[in-house]
């Protein structure tokens, strides 16, 4: 079992971080830019809530299906029930550091298909692939919910 995390600090309230991820229609807004998203299924975060999609990275399309738990105000837990890995589990939580800043960590266990059925996983989900992802995703974090408190 692999692990990665990934942490940042954002200039807001734990309840506005709280509030962005909750949002209908996240999954396309922290999408990067050269990744096309295709949801096909996205109920409102809530425990049990499904999300489908399908991520096209350059021509290679990747189906994904997830169920959420472990919801609340402070993060929840979306573990893959279809998709490119053998297993999945990516936990968001939001700590409040003070009135106006709240830490995002992000923590995910994975594991690759063994052999060659886990080849693509390995070529699309490296390490530094999920650095950089992930450090997008705090970018676009930041901006969205700075654009939202003007």
């Amino acid at each position: 079992m692999q692990v990665f995390d990934s942490r940042f600090v954002v200039p807001a309230s734990l309840e506005a971080v709280s509030a962005f991820h909750f949002q209908p229609g996240i999954l396309k807004v922290l999408t990067p830019p050269l990744m096309i998203m295709q949801v096909h299924r996205f109920e409102p975060l809530a425990e049990g809530s499904i999300a489908e999609f399908t991520m096209w990275m350059g021509p290679l399309p990747v189906y994904w299906r997830a169920v959420h738990s472990n919801v609340s105000p402070d993060g929840f837990t979306d573990t893959q029930v279809a998709g490119p890995m053998k297993f999945w589990q990516h936990t968001h939580r939001f700590s409040r550091i003070d009135d106006h800043h709240t830490e995002v960590h992000d923590h995910i266990e994975f594991e690759h298909w063994p052999g060659r059925r886990g080849l693509r996983s390995h070529l699309l989900f490296p390490q530094i692939g999920l650095k950089a992802l992930f450090m997008i995703r705090g970018h676009i974090t930041k901006r969205e919910i700075r654009k939202s408190a003007r």
